[in-house]
């Protein structure tokens, strides 16, 4: 599924060369495979927190494996939680996580776009 099929709901555009990376809202995004989703994902709260997963499998993994709820941010190396990053999205679908906006556009003009 290619992300430049995705509705407006998941993926805004804001004037994004090949390559680069756009915000796109959490729900719409698997925590456990990193892909996004033209449909709503399965919203599975831990400890007050809310991810998202495709599935049944990826709901419980989320739910008992906390190492799955993390990411670095490509930028900075620092650990993430999926629940509160900043989330880019490739134009295949691949999910980076972000601490911010600013390590998100630091990426998209470090990348060359």
């Amino acid at each position: 599924l290619s992300v430049l099929s995705m509705g407006s709901a998941a993926y805004s555009q804001h004037g994004q060369s090949p390559g680069q990376l756009t915000e796109v809202d959490s729900k719409y995004v698997c925590m456990v495979t990193d892909k996004l989703f033209q449909k709503e994902q399965i919203p599975v709260e831990v400890e007050e927190k809310t991810y998202y997963g495709c599935c049944e499998m990826c709901k419980g993994k989320l739910q008992s494996d906390a190492s799955v709820r993390e990411a670095a941010d490509p930028v900075s190396g620092k650990t993430v939680d999926k629940s509160t990053a900043v989330i880019g999205a490739t134009p295949t679908g691949d999910i980076l996580y972000f601490e911010s906006e600013e390590t998100l556009q630091a990426y998209n003009t470090s990348s060359g776009n």
